[in-house]
């Protein structure tokens, strides 16, 4: 509907506030009063906590208090809790260890909270730190996945350092497949563990009221509601109503700042126990310490295949490190969720995957962008691509091959999940025609000449994204006639005000500058599930198309009244009430207006007009695509250059070109980073973080990228009213796999046949060397 409906590429309505400086981030965001908190953490990755001397501290200038984990356990702050039931290969029950905010006895990895220091600033805050006097007793310590097992234990209840194991899939039938195969292909992949980066550190501020007994938390999270449920009911144990959750502006989020973190508590305590506001800043260079990380899997993967290359079974064994802690069912969401893509977009008669988290002395991981997509389709497109060359197939035919057909949708895969929709065909051909494969070989040997090495990487990715949970918006008219959209979900920069509004100017008319919109506060939105896993266009614009046939409805009951007609004759379109055969009509602002009015309204019609809906999708929708990835590479040096990258994308119906390809852009850079440059490292011998600033945790730069095209194909869902999809994590699924399997291709004719992530310069050089003795 005209020029700010579903489809059109309007530039982002919230970007003239931000880029003007107007935006409201935590760090922004003061009360009166407060005080600065800095959290000491641990300098080892294992010790035990034999005592902490804070007399010094204590006295420092300005420093009003310091609190330890004994304080925490003395007033009683409960943990976090694991809703999921898993078991370890034993049987018995899963060993997940919570966090509880500040370490007792023993600290289990470097960033380990030990201490919080609270002053009247934070350099007096940050000085005051420097005087604690730890005595730790260094322990040996775990940090790599693959030596997890058989490591020193990082918690002494649990010495195999297994935390739990976790399998899907048909193992009877997968052997039996295996069995009869004509070829067999097994490979081990490394997926690195890497951290988010966000333009903005996370931060926290906390208010107590004694006349209320409430708190508030300040903090930039994404599930705002969630986070209030977790701190009320296992926190604190108190009611949901005596804690408020405000969020602003947040400046990148990917899913690590998703959920309860220390910080948020502490704050709160601290405030309560110091009658002050009581605030804490991360800083960069603690970033990493402090934060969830995330990916860190090693995985044995094996193909069978029949003798004409059609695929028979994949066969999964993965080692998923976990961390120290796992204080929520977040932290295994990675490891669980979306293994269901391993399959690929490909006819697989069988499959069985079998995960084994484990336990090391290093950050807990959580989701980030892709939570486990990225994982899975990394293994079965590398997969398929060393399948073809140890068979001396063409990579692209082999997936030709085994793709699964537009005319077996709806398709139950052999790991029990059902793709409604797609054209996965139709996406690599349109992406290979536009990346011009064909021409190929011609720029191969171009490159040649000139000293380079050129490859070519495809990846065809699907994602699982807007799981059946809820979602809530509100609509709410004033007298004046001005409307709010008041959504549970919550921004970090994918652009949902924009989104939203054109979703609502398409139902209803609205102009976007005659809409406030509002999100992240839990005393101003009834309820919200929050933002992640590529869901709130997808359900929460479906709930807020459905707040607005409530509109629609009540207002034809108001504009029949208005127009003396039937309720049956008047219909709705164009923002504009209208009597069937007639030039009657008035428009839904004169009719909020009227809401308002009780002598204007049918007999018995509530007055007002503001109306909510809550939406529950019946299933998982399926976002897919193709990725074409060229690279070349320096032989002398290693150095890997993009050279063309395509991306043809099905996230269903697409609301806002201009933001959608914005996403996906981010989301390759997020992917083509990990491919090539960044890494968590720690040192194995001392558990020891090596990577902790931007001067050794490699970043990609606007220089790393070449131009980026992409198209949309899409194949809309018939599974919630808008066909969407959605499309938050679709450009980083395919990079990881189209990037390496791009690098691979380029080193292939000097005998490269195996290589690990990130691809640095190093790492490529040295490949190339060993391949040449």
């Amino acid at each position: 509907m005209g020029q700010f409906g579903i489809g059109q590429p309007i530039k982002r309505l919230e970007d003239a506030r931000l880029l003007r400086g107007a935006g409201r981030f935590q760090a922004d965001v003061r009360v009166p009063g407060q005080a600065h908190a800095v959290v000491v953490r641990s300098v080892h990755a294992h010790a035990r906590l034999r005592a902490i001397d804070a007399a010094a501290a204590r006295a420092a200038p300005g420093v009003l208090a310091v609190l330890t984990g004994e304080d925490v356990a003395r007033d009683g702050l409960g943990t976090m809790r694991m809703t999921l039931k898993r078991k370890r290969p034993d049987g018995s029950p899963m060993f997940a260890p919570p966090h509880r905010g500040l370490a007792v006895e023993r600290v289990r990895y470097v960033g380990d909270p030990v201490a919080l220091v609270i002053a009247e600033t934070r350099a007096r805050a940050e000085d005051a730190a420097e005087l604690l006097a730890i005595d730790y007793e260094p322990l040996p310590s775990v940090t790599a996945t693959a030596d997890a097992i058989g490591g020193p234990a990082v918690w002494d209840e649990c010495p195999d350092n297994v935390s739990n194991v976790h399998e899907t899939g048909d193992r009877a039938a997968t052997d039996a497949a295996f069995g009869r195969a004509a070829r067999i292909v097994r490979r081990r992949y490394v997926i690195t563990r890497v951290h988010a980066q966000y333009l903005e550190a996370r931060g926290a501020l906390g208010v107590y009221d004694p006349g209320e007994d409430r708190y508030t938390l300040h903090a930039d999270v994404q599930y705002p509601h969630r986070v209030r449920t977790a701190l009320a009911t296992n926190i604190f144990r108190i009611p949901e109503h005596a804690i408020r959750v405000v969020v602003g502006d947040v400046g990148g989020a990917f899913g690590t700042k998703g959920w309860q973190y220390p910080e948020h508590r502490l704050v709160l305590w601290a405030a309560r126990r110091l009658g002050r506001p009581v605030a804490w800043a991360c800083e960069r260079r603690e970033a990493i310490p402090a934060d969830e990380h995330a990916r860190d899997n090693v995985t044995e993967a094996e193909l069978a295949l029949d003798a004409d290359g059609r695929f028979l079974a994949l066969r999964v064994r993965t080692l998923a490190n976990v961390g120290a802690y796992v204080s929520s069912d977040r932290n295994l969401l990675a490891t669980f969720s979306n293994v269901a893509t391993l399959v690929g977009v490909y006819a697989f008669p069988a499959a069985h995957v079998h995960v084994t988290c484990v336990l090391t002395n290093t950050n807990a991981t959580a989701p980030y962008r892709g939570a486990g997509r990225p994982e899975s389709t990394y293994v079965i497109e590398r997969l398929i691509d060393d399948a073809a060359r140890e068979l001396g197939a063409d990579p692209v035919a082999l997936r030709r091959l085994n793709l699964v057909p537009v005319s077996a949708m709806p398709y139950r895969t052999a790991l029990g999940v059902t793709y409604d929709s797609g054209d996965f065909p139709r996406n690599m051909e349109t992406a290979l025609k536009l990346a011009d494969a064909a021409g190929f070989p011609a720029r191969r040997e171009a490159a040649r000449q000139r000293g380079r090495l050129r490859g070519l990487g495809v990846a065809n990715p699907i994602e699982r994204a807007a799981g059946p949970q809820p979602e809530f918006a509100e609509i709410r008219f004033a007298p004046g006639g001005s409307a709010t959209v008041l959504m549970g979900t919550k921004n970090q920069g994918q652009g949902h005000e924009t989104t939203f509004k054109q979703i609502l100017h398409e139902r209803l008319g609205l102009d976007p500058g005659q809409v406030r919109y509002v999100d992240g506060d839990t005393d101003r939105v009834a309820f919200g599930m929050g933002t992640m896993g590529s869901r709130s266009t997808v359900i929460g614009g479906t709930a807020l198309w459905i707040a607005a046939d409530k509109v629609i409805a009540k207002g034809r009951k108001i504009a029949a009244r208005m127009l003396e007609a039937a309720e049956e004759d008047v219909r709705f379109a164009d923002g504009r009430f209208s009597v069937v055969g007639t030039d009657r009509g008035v428009g839904l602002t004169e009719v909020a207006r009227a809401a308002f009015v009780p002598s204007q309204l049918p007999p018995g019609l509530e007055p007002g007009l503001y109306e909510t809906g809550t939406f529950v999708p019946p299933g998982d929708t399926w976002p897919n695509g193709c990725h074409v990835c060229e690279v070349e590479v320096d032989p002398d040096t290693g150095a890997v250059a993009l050279a063309g990258y395509v991306i043809v994308d099905d996230v269903g119906t697409v609301i806002n070109p201009l933001t959608l390809k914005g996403q996906i852009h981010g989301g390759v850079a997020q992917g083509v980073g990990q491919a090539l440059m960044e890494q968590v490292v720690y040192d194995p011998d001392s558990g020891q973080l090596l990577t902790g600033s931007f001067m050794d945790y490699a970043m990609p730069r606007a220089d790393t990228f070449c131009d980026i095209h992409v198209e949309s194909q899409p194949v809309p869902t018939a599974l919630n009213p808008l066909g969407a999809k959605g499309a938050g994590e679709a450009g980083t699924v395919g990079a990881l796999p189209a990037v390496m399997n791009a690098v691979v291709d380029a080193l292939a004719p000097l005998g490269v046949r195996a290589l690990d992530m990130p691809a640095t310069a190093e790492r490529v050089w040295r490949a190339i060397q060993e391949a040449h003795r």
